[in-house]
């Protein structure tokens, strides 16, 4: 990556950042042009790469890949890119609020292309994360968080291992 690169993307971050307001935008129905606006509108330039992997992305619905999924579908897609790029556009995005970042064993990070809050079950043997339907479950009581931190967003994975 080149300086000029690093500053882009340190602009678009800092963009992002007051465009999003924690929505990201409803898909019309033509891939090419939702991904444009939905890049533009968190202030992200649409850059062939971030266009490639975000028409793969959004353009399959509600879904949760790693960045080594992500890669894949992009190799198969015939879509030039390298592994750090799969990463560095999932945490572009990320941050710009267009992705939901959710880690299981702290060693396995999915990313949800639904941003809404809800909650998950992660489906051991098949290594897949896939979304709690009840949009009534709560977490009973809050904990106490340390003075000078609030709680910004609680993430439950619930694992689910088939019966023995």
């Amino acid at each position: 990556m080149t300086a000029t690169d690093q500053d882009q993307g340190a602009a678009d971050r800092a963009n992002a950042e007051h465009l999003t307001h924690g929505h990201a935008p409803v898909l019309t129905g033509c891939p090419w042009h939702d991904v444009n606006e939905m890049l533009q509108s968190v202030g992200l330039r649409p850059t062939r790469q971030r266009m490639a992997l975000g028409w793969l992305l959004f353009g399959k619905g509600d879904r949760h890949l790693t960045a080594e999924m992500l890669y894949e579908e992009a190799t198969h897609a015939k879509v030039p890119v390298s592994l750090a790029t799969v990463y560095n556009t999932l945490n572009q995005l990320t941050e710009a609020g267009l992705l939901r970042q959710v880690s299981v064993d702290g060693t396995k990070t999915y990313f949800d292309t639904n941003v809404s809050s809800h909650h998950h079950f992660y489906l051991e043997g098949n290594h897949e994360l896939v979304d709690i339907p009840d949009p009534h479950l709560v977490l009973q009581k809050m904990p106490d968080v340390p003075e000078g931190y609030e709680i910004s967003r609680i993430d439950m994975v619930v694992r689910l291992r088939k019966k023995r």
